[in-house]
């Protein structure tokens, strides 16, 4: 058990650890921000509050971005197994060159990445595109349908 005299003197010693450690975590945030906070107010000395406030709006802005992103991909991935069905639906309508088809459907099935999105999704999981490309292979008379 600490006497009271042990606890009067620890408390400050506790106090400027943790006044420490707040310190330290603000000039973290103001290094790891740096080109930020240029940006915004070149030439200023930044104070505490300044630093919190604005590693706040960046990391408010860094969700609002990577929510958006998320929202694009999922798009993108719903515009493309939509214009496969199409594609597919008018192959199974008109009747065109098996080795046309099957050329086609292999085209489909190769997920495009492009310079400026490396992170497009592919356009279904890779056991479904296995089995879509055994079926585009095999000389069958019906044409493959992924429904």
């Amino acid at each position: 058990f600490l006497s009271p005299l042990v606890l009067q003197l620890r408390k400050p010693i506790v106090e400027k650890l943790r006044r420490d450690r707040i310190n330290s975590s603000i000039e973290q945030l103001k290094l790891l921000l740096e080109e930020e906070f240029q940006r915004h107010q070149p030439n200023s000395k930044l104070e505490k509050a300044d630093i919190l406030e604005m590693t706040v709006s960046y990391l408010k802005y860094s969700q609002n971005f990577a929510s958006t992103s998320t929202s694009l991909q999922q798009d993108y991935s719903e515009g493309y197994s939509w214009c496969l069905k199409e594609a597919l639906q008018f192959l199974s309508l008109h009747s065109a060159n098996t080795e046309t088809q099957m050329k086609l459907l292999c085209h489909f099935q190769r997920p495009k990445v492009t310079a400026k999105d490396s992170n497009s999704p592919a356009p279904s999981s890779a056991a479904h595109q296995m089995s879509a490309k055994q079926a585009a292979l095999k000389p069958t008379s019906r044409l493959w349908r992924p429904w």
